[in-house]
């Protein structure tokens, strides 16, 4: 594989910026009555796929800038986890309606669990639902430029755990600007459908 050069470096970084600015201007613009109507049908979705039930233990996100909101889906399963920014790391929390710990506002504004609520067991997970700002059809993210998803999806232990994009329909685009560190998940789902992505 051939490095890519500084300039394509810099073209890629500016791209993924004002597409990044554009999309998230643009979601924090949809009506609140069609945004919940959006993230139930995505979460519909997801309860239609038979993998999902067969999940031990699925990561998950809070809703952030009108994320696609999958609050829902922890009424029809039991073992959520939900990630806790740390420095450059996530930290991933046992969550659930009835923990005892609260969930609290973390460093960048985002809910998050409380510190000493329970670790999730990493080797019991088998599905991972990811938030994006965009995702394209060969499954490949845009995301916040922190770089967190990008680290997490890069460790060996995460090769063969499902990942799912989770984006609205008019951020699931044909092709997004992709650098050497990228990696893609296996599908997006958006209130469209659930697809698998295209290699």
């Amino acid at each position: 594989m051939i490095d890519p050069s500084p300039s394509q470096l810099d073209l890629n970084h500016e791209a993924k910026v004002n597409l990044r600015q554009r999309l998230i201007k643009a979601r924090q613009s949809i009506p609140p009555q069609v945004w919940r109507q959006k993230s139930d049908r995505v979460c519909d979705h997801l309860l239609s796929w038979d993998y999902f039930h067969r999940c031990r233990v699925i990561l998950a996100y809070t809703s952030f800038r009108q994320e696609v909101d999958l609050s829902p889906l922890t009424q029809h399963h039991a073992h959520w986890g939900l990630p806790r920014c740390v420095g450059k790391q996530m930290h991933w929390h046992y969550w659930s309606a009835q923990t005892q710990w609260p969930l609290q506002k973390g460093a960048y504004g985002i809910v998050e669990p409380h510190p000493q609520s329970p670790l999730v067991d990493l080797s019991q997970v088998d599905l991972l639902l990811v938030p994006a700002v965009a995702c394209d059809v060969r499954g490949y993210r845009l995301g916040y430029g922190g770089g967190y998803y990008d680290r997490l999806l890069g460790k060996a232990e995460w090769q063969n755990v499902p990942t799912i994009g989770i984006v609205f329909e008019c951020a699931r685009l044909p092709n997004l600007p992709k650098d050497v560190w990228d990696r893609p998940m296996q599908g997006v789902c958006s209130e469209s459908g659930l697809f698998m992505a295209r290699r």
